[in-house]
Formats: C-alpha cells, structure tokens, sequence
C-alpha cells in the first residue's frame, strides 16, 4: 500500500470522437472549436472553405441536439413563448426562433422545421438538455409532447442542393474530379446517387433551410447596404444517426471549421459564440430573421418593442478585419481597445474568429454602441495587439425606428 497521500490531480475528459468522420483520412479535431465531437478540419481547411462554399462538400454536424414537439398544440404553444410567428408554419418551411427572458434576453436559440406532425428544433450541442428541460417545464395542461431525438438523428451541414435531391439524369449531382476535399478523404466517388438520406419520418424531408438569405416575414433588418448573408444558401439536413457510417465513406467532407468560416463572413449570429448574459436580439441583427414584429404576446416582447420602435441596442455587432502580420488570430473572449484622447479603452470582445480564404483574418465582434465607424481599434490576444477596423453590420443608430420626437421637458427655458 502506498504512503504518498498527495492529491491526485484530475485528468481532462477525453473528447468525444464517436463520430465516423473521424475515421476519415487526416481528420482533425482542435482544442476549443466551436463544435467538439465532429472533425475540425481534414487537413487544408482553406480548401475546405472553399469546396463547401460551392457546394461540393457536407460538413459532419453531429453532435449537435435534435429536439421534437409533437401534438396539436405543438405550434401555437412555441408561438406563445418564443419570438418568432409559428402559427403559419407550413409543412417543410424553416424558421428560426428565440427563447427570451422577462427583460427581452436570449436565453435559448433554435432552428426550427415542422413536418406537419413534430415540430423539430436543431439546437446547440450543449443546448439540448436545457431546452428539454424549459420545454418540459412550461407544457402546462397543452396536449404537447417535447422529446430529445438527438441518439436517433443527426444534423449535416450543406450549401446549395447538391447532396439534397438526385438528378434525373445524375449529370448535375457527379463530383468534379479534381475536388482536393474528396481526394483528401480518399472515398469512393459519389457517383450518380448523390443524396444525402434525409430523414422524412412523417413524409417531409427535414431540410432546414437558413431563413439568413433574407428578411423573414415580420422582421426588420439594421444592416444596410448589399448584405453577404443573401449569397449562403445554408442548409442544415436531418439524416438517421445509423446512417453516419455510410454518409462519411461516400460524400467528400469539410471541417466544421469551414462552415464557422463561412458563416462568421455572412455577419451570421450563433447562439454559442455570439450570445451572453446580456445579449438582445436588435445587437445582433437577429430581427431580420428570428423574430416577429407585430405577432401577439411572448416573454421579452416588451422590450423588443421598446428598443426597436423607441431606443436603440447598446451593444452592436461588427465584423474586424484584422492585421495579419503576426499570424495570430484572437480567440473568442479576446478585448477588444478603441483609443479616445490618448487612452486605449476596453469596448468590446471578440466572439468569434476565422482566417478567410479570401478576406483573410477576420472575427465577429460586439462592441459598444457609442463607437465610431471609422474609430482605431485593438485586439489584445496572447500578449499581442492586433489592429482592426471595422465592417459595420448594425449601425450605431440602430432602433428607434418609430421617430418619435421627444417632449420638452416640463418648465424647460427655450434659448
């Protein structure tokens, strides 16, 4: 028996690797990636980037949660305690959709399908369990039945239609010979049959189609100007979980560092990366696709009508273009310095952060609302300072849209 009662120090938990597109060649998983349990990259996550980007490639989602709300009530009552206008939902349109608190702050985000029967909710992989849990607590006496689906179905990421339907003729579906991806992969070739099996339990395919290409019905956009979010059609697909072995061997694959590329470039919001403590929808632009103006009461709506019609957001979201000369990239958390009278203040944080094949580095950031456009920025990441400016995406002005003009104050002297 051993003497030494030192305290044996706690060993990290293994990642999880179940995934089989980690049996694919030089599949990687990083440290502190935006997705644990699926592959990273394969590689050369610049070609990845770009192989998705035209289509030609699926990116491994699995580890992501699938929830399920079945029962006739199931749309009227997410209509009731979520942001978004579900009571017109048809079978197979996609949607997104908020959970707010009292105070107008997102607590949960969620994709959302109906099929018809089983509304389905795509969520974050740490978001399943508490989604469950606040779905399951508010049920009431509603003849709603919300459901974890996240053993039985996995979620793949695409961009156009591809891999989504087969050709007649199997022309247009053949993968081009000198795609690096899938040689990369060493897989067979995709060959005619090039569609993903899409689960469709109740006759709908489940295809989550990114409402982000444009403005939904009821939402608003703060953005201005030609908006890159219109050029990602971005698809999220439902296939069988039994079927991931199969679909790794016979589709060429991305890392999910790719479609986090892809995605940060759109000014595209995630619920993991983007949202805090404080967030509100209006600093991130997620008006323009996850929430419904004039639909009938929900928790936060109060405070959504109020910064919309009569504030402004306090926090805005931006896109940094960052110097690349010291080939570092801030990691989320990363303060972000604007100068003012000689002085570097902390006014924001980096959320997230890619190297764009194109752009280069580049990072979605929130910084205050006071800041200027045109206004010298610093990111401090690993004892190093990197400059940045600012793509803005909502402007400082945001909100407000009512233009009301104030009243005088009472007794005011006019000069």
């Amino acid at each position: 028996m051993s003497d030494d009662l030192s305290p044996v120090e706690p060993q990290p938990a293994e990642p999880d690797r179940s995934s089989p597109f980690f049996a694919l060649n030089a599949a990687v998983l990083l440290e502190g990636a935006g997705d644990q349990g699926v592959p990273s990259h394969y590689g050369n996550p610049t070609i990845e980037q770009r192989t998705l980007e035209a289509g030609n490639a699926i990116v491994d989602l699995s580890s992501r949660g699938v929830l399920s709300v079945t029962g006739p009530d199931r749309l009227s009552w997410l209509n009731s305690i979520t942001s978004q206008d579900l009571t017109r939902l048809a079978p197979g349109e996609a949607t997104e959709t908020l959970f707010l608190d009292q105070n107008g702050r997102v607590e949960h985000a969620a994709k959302l399908i109906d099929d018809g029967v089983t509304a389905w909710l795509l969520v974050e992989a740490s978001e399943a369990e508490p989604v469950l849990a606040w779905l399951t607590r508010m049920r009431f006496m509603l003849r709603v039945e919300p459901e974890d689906r996240t053993a039985e179905f996995a979620t793949i990421g695409v961009v156009g239609d591809r891999f989504l339907a087969v050709s007649a003729e199997g022309g247009d579906n053949d993968i081009a010979s000198d795609n690096n991806v899938a040689e990369d992969n060493d897989r067979a070739s995709v060959g005619n049959d090039s569609s993903l099996p899409i689960a469709d339990p109740n006759g709908v395919p489940l295809v989550w189609r990114d409402p982000w290409t444009g403005v939904t019905r009821g939402g608003h956009q703060y953005a201005q100007g030609d908006h890159p979010g219109e050029h990602l059609p971005w698809a999220e697909v439902l296939v069988p979980r039994a079927e991931l072995p199969e679909i790794a061997t016979r589709f060429p694959a991305a890392g999910s560092l790719a479609a986090e590329a892809l995605r940060i470039v759109a000014w595209r919001p995630r619920f993991a990366s983007e949202v805090d403590e404080r967030s509100i929808p209006h600093e991130l632009d997620w008006l323009r696709s996850a929430v419904h103006l004039s639909k009938g009461c929900y928790r936060g709506q109060e405070t959504v009508a109020k910064v919309h019609n009569l504030g402004h957001p306090p926090r805005r979201l931006v896109l940094l273009h960052l110097d690349g000369s010291e080939s570092v990239l801030p990691a989320p958390g990363s303060i972000v310095r604007a100068e003012r009278q000689g002085e570097w203040l902390d006014v924001g944080a980096i959320t997230s952060s890619t190297m764009h094949y194109e752009l280069g580095p580049v990072a979605l950031a929130v910084i205050k609302r006071g800041v200027k456009p045109d206004a010298p920025l610093v990111v401090f990441a690993d004892d190093t300072s990197i400059a940045a400016a600012q793509e803005v995406i909502v402007p400082s002005d945001a909100g407000a849209v009512a233009d009301i003009p104030r009243l005088p104050r009472l007794g005011a002297v006019k000069r």
